[in-house]
């Protein structure tokens, strides 16, 4: 994952009050954190950050006054309704340091004719170098037949990359597509089953 370079500025007001303003005036709030040091709070461009933090667990190279600073997004507070950014945590970083973050797993290819694919996990836990992130875990389940598992055991990570999450944890399973079809049928079955006792019911 490439760095996302941002000119960012201190800031020294907070509150809900100087947050309004700074959106106004198309800034972020923003606050960098860790390795034991005083919290940095600073405001970010609006566009080009909302630009820079569409993937994932991005990374941002920014310069404060002048000073560089490595940080990974870990968590971005949006308005629920117009879901624009309201607030942006930054976890600071240094080149070749491992972090822990959450990966997305992507399916690629088709199961066998006649089968659907489930996933059972969209994300996985993965300790990797903070200037090395990948982006997405690829999981292929070309001509996987009904009855086959893909365990996270199974996925293929880039060099350098640990997973942390259970090994034994189901993150693709493959069922024949009948199957479904039948459960649909049985559930409609059961519900127009059910229908007219609940109008008896009701009537009484």
């Amino acid at each position: 994952m490439s760095e996302q370079k941002l000119a960012a500025e201190l800031r020294t007001e907070f509150g809900k009050g100087y947050a309004r303003r700074a959106r106004m005036a198309n800034l972020i709030p923003a606050v960098i954190y860790g390795h034991g040091a005083e919290p940095i709070h600073i405001t970010l461009p609006a566009k080009a950050t909302t630009l820079a933090v569409r993937t994932a667990n991005a990374l941002l190279s920014l310069d404060i006054n002048g000073e560089g600073h490595l940080a990974l997004v870990k968590d971005i507070q949006r308005d629920p309704i117009k879901q624009i950014i309201e607030h942006i945590d930054l976890l600071t970083v240094r080149k070749g340091e491992k972090v822990t973050v959450d990966v997305a797993v992507h399916v690629a290819g088709e199961s066998a004719p006649g089968t659907v694919h489930n996933l059972e996990l969209t994300t996985v836990s993965l300790e990797a170098e903070a200037t090395h992130l990948p982006t997405a875990v690829e999981v292929s389940i070309e001509g996987r037949a009904a009855g086959e598992h893909i365990h996270a055991s199974d996925l293929v990570l880039p060099k350098g990359v640990v997973l942390l999450t259970d090994a034994e944890a189901l993150v693709v399973n493959i069922s024949e597509e009948v199957e479904i079809a039948e459960e649909e049928g049985e559930q409609a079955e059961a519900s127009a089953e059910e229908a007219p006792a609940a109008e008896e019911a009701a009537a009484e």
